[in-house]
C-alpha cells in the first residue's frame, strides 16, 4: 500500500488580540499623539523620529502607529535614555502649556461643518484644496483660542491613492483605514459603551458612531455609518469621500446637515455662529429650523429670522454647474418629512432651493443656503466678485453690484505649511512670539535685515531634502511601472538641486490647464535642455476618477517626460497628498499656476509655497489677483486676449515662454562668487516680507471674525432677546408688507431742472420729486434712483443709485425728493425703486422686495 505522504486536515484557527500597552512613564507619548497639535510642532515630530526614525518613516509620520509598533524591548530602552525622556517631558510641557490656555472670550463661539478636512496625510479624510483648507482654518482656531467645534464625516477610505500604470494611465486604488492606528478617540456614553447616534430619515433611521478628533484646543466629531445596525446601503454613506452616485451625496449631505445638528446637540454643544463651508452642509438649517419651531414655540417665519441670523455660508465654487443640484423625486425621496415639521408646504420647501421659486429647478443646496443664511462670502475677491453675478438671480431687484455676498481671501496655516527650517529661521529672525501677530507686515520687514547667504542656505537644504524625498519615495515605484530600469537610474541621477526646479501641484482638472506648458515641445526641449541653465519640471497631482479629461492630461504628462529630451527633465511624482505637498512647496524655486480666468476660486498651493521662500509664476486669478507685487513674483495677466480658449491657451503659453527665457532663468542664474544670485533673493525677501503675512490664516480668521462672526452673534443675540421678541416682530412686519406690497401706488412723478425734451448736460442740477401712497401698508418704505450706463453693444452697467429722502408723510402718502448733480456725459437709463425698510435687517437681500416705477 502506497503511503500518503500529502495530507493534513484543516486547522481550526484561533483569534487572538494583543494590545499595545506603554509603560506608565511613556503615557505622555500617547497623550501627544492622539492630538494633532503634533501636526504644527516640529519638536513633537522630531521627538517621534528620534524614538525610531526607520519606524517614523515606515509608518509615513504616524506617532499612534509608531508607538503600537514598538517593541516591548525598544518602550524599555526608551524610559531608560535619559535624554530622550527629557525630551518627551520637554515637549509634553509645551503641549501642555497651549492646552491650558484659556477660551479667548472677545470671538464669537463657531460650529463648523465641512465634507472633508486635510489635517495629516495620516488622517485620510480629504480629497484636495476644500479639505486641506478647513483643516488649516481649525487649526488656527486653536492657536488663536477660539470656542470652535467642527464636525465632519471618518471615511472608511477617504480619497483614493493614486499609481499610475506602465502606459501613465491613473489607477485609483481604494485602502480602507483602520481606525484604532488613527490620532482618533470614539465618543463613549456615561457607561462606558461607544456613543451611537440616530439619525431618522424619511422611511429609516440611520446610526452613525461619533468620533473626536483633538487638533490642539478645538474637537472635531466625525460621523462614521459603517456599524452593524445599519443595511449595507446605508453603511456605505461614509465609505468613501465624494463616492458612489447622486444618491449617495445627497444622503451624505443630509447626515452633515441633520445629523449633525443632532450630533451636537446629543453632545451638549450650542453655538453663537453656525458655518457652512460650501454648500454641502446647507441642510444644517432645515434641522435648525425644526428645532426652534418644536422646542420654541415658534412658527416658521419667526424660526427662519433666528437661524438666519447665525448662519454663514462660504462658496468655494467660481461656476454654477459646480453646485450641488437635486431633481426633485430624488429630494422628495429623503426630505418629504421636513415640510410638516416646518409648517410649510411641499412647494415652499423646494422653492427654497430654487433660483426661480415656482419653478421647475432642481433643488440647488447653494440657493437653499443662500437663502437660510444671513451672510455669505466667496474665498478670495475676485471670487466674490464672481459670486455676486453667479448668485444675482435669486435677487430679481437688485444688481449683481448691490449684492450683500462678500469675501475673505484664503489663507494658510504656517506652522503647517513652513518647513521646520524655515520656522527655526523666523524664530531666530523675528523671535517666536512673532506666531501671535504673524499677520503683521511690520513683524515681517525685518527679513530685509537678513545677509543673502542664509536665505540661500534655506533655500538650498530643502531643495536637497526634496531630491533626497524623491529618491527615496520613488524608486521602487517607478521601477515598477516605468519598465526600463535603466531608465529610472537615468531620472534619480538627473534630478539636480542645484538646477532651477519649477513646480506644478494641483487637482487635475482641465480648467488648471496642466497642459499649457507643453504646447510647443521644441521650446521647451531648449529650455529644460540648456548645458549652462538647466531647468527642471516637477508635476504631480490627482484626478477625479471620473474625470477622463483630467486623466487623460496626465497621461500626456507622463508621456511627454518619458521622451528622451525630456527624461529627467520633466517630471511626474504620483499620489499627491499632504506629505508630497509640504516637500514640494518647500523645495521648489517657483510655483506655476495656469488657471484659466476666472476660474480659480482661491488657490492656496501658492500661499504655502511663499512661506517657504518660493515664488510664484501664476496666472492673476484667485489669490494671486491681490496678492501679486512687482519684484516679489511673476504674473500673466488677469484680462483675456481672445474669447476662444485655445487661442488664448496658446498665447499663455508663448508668454510663459517668454517669460522663462527672458526673466526668470536669467535672473536665477546671475549668480556672484558665493553661487547665488543676489537678485533673486532680493525677489525672495520682498515675496517674505510683502506677500507672505497677507496670507496666513491668522489674518483669515481675522477677517471671518470681523466681517462676520461679531455681525452675526451680535444680531442673533438681539433677536432671541425677550423670548424672541425682535424676531417675531420682523415676522410680523415682513408678513403684512409682502401681503400689502401690490397696493403701493404712484401719485406723482415731478421734475426740476433743465430736462425740456430730456436734453440734459454737465453741470446742470435735477430735482426729482416722487409721491407713494401705501393705503393699507404698514411700516416704511424707501424710494431711490438707479441709473445705468446704456450701451448699444452689451446689457445696460449698473452704475450708480441716488437715494431719495422722505420729506413729509401725510396720512398713507409718502413725498420723496432728491437732487442729482449732473457731472458725466452719456447715455444713460434710469428708473425708481421702491423697496421695503426696516433698519433691524441686516441687508437688503434679507427681504428682497422690489416695487420699480414705470417712468
Amino acid at each position: 500500500m502506497k503511503i500518503m505522504t500529502n495530507q493534513a486536515n484543516e486547522p481550526v484557527w484561533r483569534e487572538s488580540t494583543i494590545h499595545f500597552k506603554l509603560p506608565q512613564e511613556l503615557k505622555l507619548l500617547d497623550e501627544i499623539a492622539h492630538n494633532l497639535w503634533w501636526v504644527w510642532n516640529y519638536e513633537a515630530t522630531e521627538l517621534f523620529a528620534h524614538i525610531d526614525r526607520e519606524l517614523w518613516s515606515k509608518t509615513e509620520g504616524n506617532p499612534v502607529l509608531l508607538l503600537q509598533s514598538l517593541s516591548y524591548a525598544r518602550l524599555e530602552e526608551i524610559t531608560k535614555d535619559e535624554a530622550l525622556m527629557k525630551e518627551m517631558q520637554a515637549v509634553y510641557a509645551k503641549f501642555e502649556a497651549y492646552m491650558k490656555e484659556p477660551v479667548s472670550q472677545s470671538i464669537p463661539s463657531i460650529a463648523y461643518f465641512s465634507m472633508e478636512y486635510g489635517l495629516s496625510s495620516v488622517l485620510k479624510i480629504y480629497s484636495g484644496g476644500l479639505g486641506v483648507l478647513a483643516g488649516d482654518y481649525i487649526k488656527e482656531a486653536s492657536d488663536i483660542r477660539a470656542d470652535l467645534t467642527a464636525v465632519g464625516f471618518l471615511y472608511r477610505y477617504g480619497y483614493f491613492t493614486q499609481s499610475l500604470s506602465m502606459d501613465g494611465q491613473q489607477i485609483a486604488n481604494y485602502e480602507a483605514q483602520r481606525f484604532d492606528q488613527l490620532p482618533i478617540k470614539q465618543v463613549l456614553d456615561a457607561d462606558g459603551n461607544p456613543l451611537v447616534l440616530e439619525i431618522p430619515y424619511n422611511s429609516f433611521t440611520v446610526y452613525a458612531n461619533i468620533w473626536r478628533v483633538n487638533v490642539g484646543r478645538v474637537k472635531l466629531y466625525l460621523m462614521d455609518t459603517d456599524l452593524e445596525q445599519n443595511s449595507e446601503w446605508d453603511r456605505s454613506i461614509t465609505a468613501q469621500l465624494y463616492g458612489g452616485d447622486n444618491e449617495n451625496r445627497l444622503k451624505q449631505e443630509y447626515l452633515l446637515g441633520v445629523g449633525g445638528i443632532l450630533m451636537l446637540k446629543r453632545l451638549g454643544i450650542q453655538k453663537q455662529v453656525y458655518h457652512c463651508n460650501e454648500g454641502h452642509a446647507a441642510l444644517i438649517n432645515a434641522q435648525r429650523l425644526a428645532d426652534y419651531i418644536q422646542n420654541d414655540e415658534l412658527d416658521f417665519n419667526e424660526a427662519l429670522e433666528i437661524v438666519r441670523a447665525s448662519a454663514l455660508y462660504t462658496c468655494h465654487t467660481p461656476v454654477p454647474a459646480g453646485h450641488d443640484y437635486f431633481d426633485e423625486p430624488l429630494f422628495q425621496k429623503y426630505m418629504s418629512h421636513f415640510p410638516n415639521k416646518l409648517g410649510i408646504s411641499w412647494q415652499e420647501f423646494m422653492d427654497m432651493g430654487r433660483a426661480n421659486p415656482g419653478s421647475q429647478e432642481k433643488f440647488s443646496m447653494s440657493v437653499y443656503a443662500l437663502n437660510t443664511c444671513q451672510e455669505a462670502n466667496g474665498v478670495s475677491f475676485l471670487h466674490g466678485e464672481v459670486s455676486k453675478r453667479m448668485f444675482a438671480p435669486l435677487w430679481k431687484g437688485y444688481f449683481a453690484q448691490e449684492s450683500h455676498v462678500g469675501y475673505v481671501t484664503n489663507g494658510v496655516h504656517m506652522p503647517t505649511w513652513a518647513a521646520s527650517e524655515w520656522r527655526k529661521f523666523y524664530e531666530k529672525t523675528f523671535d517666536k512670539n512673532f506666531y501671535n501677530d504673524q499677520s503683521n507686515p511690520v513683524v515681517w520687514e525685518s527679513i530685509y535685515q537678513v545677509p543673502d547667504s542664509e536665505i540661500w542656505d534655506v533655500r538650498m537644504a530643502l531643495k536637497k531634502r526634496l531630491v533626497k524625498y524623491i529618491r527615496e519615495s520613488f524608486q521602487d515605484n517607478w521601477l515598477k511601472n516605468q519598465g526600463d530600469p535603466s531608465k529610472v537610474v537615468s531620472i534619480l541621477g538627473k534630478i539636480n538641486p542645484n538646477a532651477l526646479q519649477i513646480g506644478f501641484g494641483r487637482r487635475f482638472a482641465t480648467y488648471k490647464r496642466a497642459h499649457l506648458l507643453f504646447t510647443d515641445l521644441e521650446r521647451l526641449s531648449k529650455i529644460v535642455n540648456s548645458p549652462d541653465y538647466p531647468v527642471q519640471f516637477i508635476f504631480t497631482g490627482k484626478a477625479h476618477p471620473a474625470d477622463g479629461g483630467g486623466q487623460g492630461l496626465i497621461k500626456h504628462i507622463v508621456e511627454i517626460s518619458r521622451r528622451p529630451e525630456f527624461l529627467g527633465k520633466i517630471i511626474f511624482l504620483e499620489n499627491y497628498d499632504m506629505r508630497l505637498a509640504k516637500r514640494l512647496i518647500s523645495g521648489v524655486d517657483i510655483w506655476l499656476n495656469t488657471p484659466t480666468r476666472p476660474l480659480e476660486a482661491s488657490g492656496t498651493s501658492g500661499e504655502k509655497a511663499e512661506m517657504n521662500g518660493v515664488l510664484n509664476f501664476s496666472v492673476l486669478d484667485g489669490w494671486w489677483y491681490e496678492g501679486y507685487r512687482e519684484g516679489a513674483g511673476w504674473a500673466l495677466t488677469e484680462k483675456r486676449t481672445y474669447e476662444n480658449q485655445q487661442f488664448q491657451d496658446q498665447l499663455d503659453a508663448a508668454t510663459i515662454y517668454s517669460m522663462l527665457e527672458n526673466e526668470i532663468i536669467p535672473l536665477y542664474y546671475a549668480k556672484n562668487s558665493k553661487g547665488y544670485s543676489p537678485e533673486w533673493i532680493q525677489y525672495i525677501k520682498s515675496s517674505i516680507a510683502k506677500i507672505a503675512p497677507h496670507y496666513t490664516t491668522k489674518r483669515m480668521f481675522d477677517d471671518y471674525v470681523s466681517r462676520f462672526y461679531n455681525v452675526l452673534a451680535n444680531r442673533s443675540n438681539e433677536l432671541k432677546k425677550d423670548n424672541f421678541a425682535k424676531a417675531k416682530e420682523l415676522a410680523i412686519w415682513k408678513a403684512e408688507v409682502a401681503g400689502n406690497w401690490d397696493e403701493i401706488e404712484v401719485v406723482s412723478i415731478q421734475y426740476e431742472g433743465n430736462t425740456a425734451g430730456h436734453v440734459v448736460e454737465v453741470g446742470d442740477t435735477i430735482t426729482a420729486s416722487v409721491v407713494l401712497d401705501k393705503h393699507h401698508l404698514q411700516g416704511d418704505l424707501g424710494l431711490e434712483l438707479v441709473q445705468l450706463r446704456a450701451d448699444p453693444v452689451a446689457q445696460a452697467d449698473f452704475l450708480k443709485v441716488y437715494s431719495m429722502q422722505l420729506e413729509k408723510t401725510k396720512d398713507t402718502k409718502l413725498h420723496f425728493t432728491t437732487k442729482i448733480q449732473v457731472s458725466q456725459a452719456g447715455t444713460f437709463k434710469y428708473a425708481f425703486r421702491v423697496y421695503p425698510f426696516n433698519k433691524d435687517i441686516p441687508h437688503r437681500m434679507d427681504f428682497a422686495l422690489v416695487k420699480w416705477i414705470n417712468i
